[in-house]
């Protein structure tokens, strides 16, 4: 059967905002121009109220007493200082520049998009408002075509307030010290990095345009089949050209209408890495408006992948083939740029996973940027998509609303995505909570309202017989730290503790296992003999211990997937439990290896070999076999 087409509606507001949020893409129909770079920046504080004193009309370098310094856009603004006032603040922080806009573009739509604003965002083109976001890692964008001047400079101003309170998504709370200070508090255990930390850019549409596309896809023997909707605004007087393009340039089917399906034969599958030779494959849909003469009015190009999902009790499948997940849980977290974007890095953790023979990893425990979002498409990698809502307490219908439209954006935004095969809700909600059973039924059914082609799961620490959320869930997910939060040290205990507390789960609920979050934080170049909790052949033995229980769970059918906590090493707020960080890394910050990077791409590589039958690099044949997988099951 092929899957239900799907209806978004938007909730960002401004001036006219698009539905879908397509990525930026120039074409012959539109142009696109970057405002990243040094942008002005100066902080709201105790004696100065930006909105107050009306900073989005005045220019920031005319003003001699604002103390302006330059901020890199796009990055996060904590670390690019030398003081704790700028890493530690609480409240407003302004961007501003100035930009220029062609003469050519007037009587074209002109859109502001800003990739991510950490938190909430207000933005004023030439003194007048244009549009606001309170949700920090997703996408939004106005038209401003009414508010530049064409031909001429114009100057954009950003305020950015990452204060968090009980009905923000995350959550958190102001805390008033003895010396006065405002301390924001929350219960994640990531630090609060903000600012504007990905691309900010200015593009043309013409005044029709294509607003939206929505594409699902479906597997038939060799055959694949692409169902798409496209959303148009402007004059209805159009007509279509809708082509599906493989790699080679050649158009493989074609259709003339906004909705429909596309047939291909001998389709080129979207497979994960390692399940395929050819993983990652993806073709363009490419999308072209014309009027009455046949003449090009829009164009849009949409990598689209083809694969089907499909999940039981005991499983998921791609393309009717079942997979187990081989990935870590992760963050966007680098040195200076917090969570700013930063190619480099993002192209070297790609380096990083396929090294270690990963498959799959969860955006934990917010949406991801879309170029990273991007690679994993055309790697191959499958993804665990999170809402930016985690450790939800407190629940109120203004945290529902807000926890539902973060959810809205997260789909609207990567709906199209072949790699993102599972959403999940929320990270370590309070589900023991009973207010929480009533909250998680809305927003599981939230999500089954914008999409149905994807199971849906609930990242829990509480255990099974003691939260709420589980019988909503289609997969259930669980961050189990037996050895290190419970009973740390006692490495004889491990297995058995993990196998009872994964098993329950589908005991419960009779749907499949993921183990997203294990391990212990591990100091580098610290050694032990005998191991000692912190030190490298601690983590080692720790995750040796887990080996063996998943591999018992394997064999009894459930388990869907295994991710440590975490990648590499990332930033936490300040704590005498936490040495500059959190330490649970496979890879350090800066994305070296501790020894348990070299354990688990054994054991990684192992399992590629024995479910997928992939072959193995040259430097691991001949100790592959070291691993904890069994001889006789490769």
């Amino acid at each position: 059967m092929l899957p239900i087409i799907f209806c978004l509606s938007i909730l960002v507001f401004g001036k006219s905002e698009s539905a879908g949020i397509l990525y930026p893409r120039a074409s012959e129909s539109r142009d696109l121009r970057t405002l990243d770079g040094l942008w002005s920046f100066a902080l709201t504080n105790n004696s100065v109220n930006g909105r107050a004193e009306k900073w989005y009309r005045v220019n920031f370098k005319a003003v001699d007493d604002l103390n302006v310094q330059s901020m890199p856009v796009p990055a996060s603004y904590n670390d690019i200082g030398s003081d704790a006032d700028l890493r530690d603040h609480v409240g407003l922080v302004w961007y501003q520049r100035n930009f220029f806009v062609p003469k050519s573009w007037n009587g074209q739509r002109v859109w502001i998009r800003f990739s991510s604003v950490c938190r909430a965002a207000q933005v004023w083109i030439n003194g007048e408002w244009a549009v606001s976001h309170d949700i920090g890692h997703l996408p939004f964008q106005a038209d401003i075509s009414s508010l530049v001047n064409y031909g001429d400079e114009n100057m954009i101003t950003v305020s950015v307030d990452n204060t968090l309170l009980n009905t923000t998504i995350p959550q958190g709370a102001l805390q008033e010290l003895s010396s006065g200070r405002i301390k924001q508090t929350y219960n994640f255990d990531f630090f609060n990095y903000a600012g504007i930390d990905r691309p900010v850019v200015l593009y043309t549409t013409p005044t029709t345009y294509i607003d939206d596309i929505t594409v699902a896809t479906d597997v038939g023997g060799t055959s694949g089949f692409v169902n798409y909707t496209i959303a148009v605004e402007g004059s209805d007087t159009v007509t279509a050209k809708v082509s599906l393009v493989d790699k080679t340039g050649t158009e493989v089917a074609t259709d003339t209408v906004l909705s429909g399906t596309l047939f291909v034969q001998n389709a080129n599958l979207w497979w994960p890495y390692l399940m395929d030779p050819n993983p990652g494959y993806l073709y363009s849909l490419q999308v072209q408006l014309l009027d009455s003469s046949g003449s090009l009015v829009d164009k849009y190009s949409l990598p689209v992948g083809i694969r089907t999902i499909t999940w039981d009790s005991k499983s998921v499948k791609i393309n009717n083939k079942p997979i187990y997940l081989r990935g870590f849980g992760r963050h966007e977290d680098s040195d200076i740029r917090g969570k700013g974007l930063d190619l480099p890095l993002i192209v070297r953790d790609y380096n990083l996973i396929k090294w270690i023979g990963a498959n799959s990893y969860r955006t934990s425990h917010y949406p991801y940027a879309e170029e990273i979002m991007d690679l994993a498409d055309e790697v191959g990698i499958m993804i665990i998509n999170e809402s930016p809502a985690l450790n939800t307490e407190n629940y109120s219908d203004e945290l529902l609303e807000n926890h539902k439209r973060s959810l809205t954006e997260l789909i609207q935004r990567d709906k199209n995505r072949p790699g993102v095969i599972i959403w999940s809700a929320s990270n370590e909600p309070r589900t023991q909570l009973v207010e929480a059973e009533d909250y998680y039924r809305e927003v599981v059914a939230h999500i089954k309202s914008l999409d149905t082609s994807r199971p849906v799961t609930v990242v829990n620490y509480q255990l099974p017989d003691e939260e709420y959320s589980g019988q909503f869930l289609d997969i259930a997910s669980c961050n189990i730290y037996f050895g290190w939060y419970t009973n740390p040290g006692d490495l004889d205990t491990v297995v058995a503790d993990v196998i009872a507390g994964a098993k329950r789960w589908n005991e419960l609920h009779n749907i499949p296992v993921i183990v997203t979050e294990y391990g212990s934080d591990t100091l580098e170049g610290l050694h032990f003999l005998p191991v000692y909790i912190w030190s490298e052949e601690y983590q080692d033995a720790l995750l040796s211990k887990h080996f063996e229980a998943f591999d018992q769970m394997r064999e009894e059918g459930f388990l869907l997937g295994e991710m440590i906590w975490n990648f590499a090493d990332f930033k936490t707020e300040q704590s005498f439990l936490r040495v500059g960080g959190n330490k649970k890394g496979l890879f350090t910050r800066n994305r070296q290896p501790k020894s348990s990077a070299y354990l688990m791409r054994k054991r990684y590589w192992a399992l590629a070999q024995s479910l997928d039958d992939a072959d193995v690099p040259d430097d691991l044949d001949g100790y592959i076999f070291e691993s904890s997988i069994a001889k006789d099951e490769l």
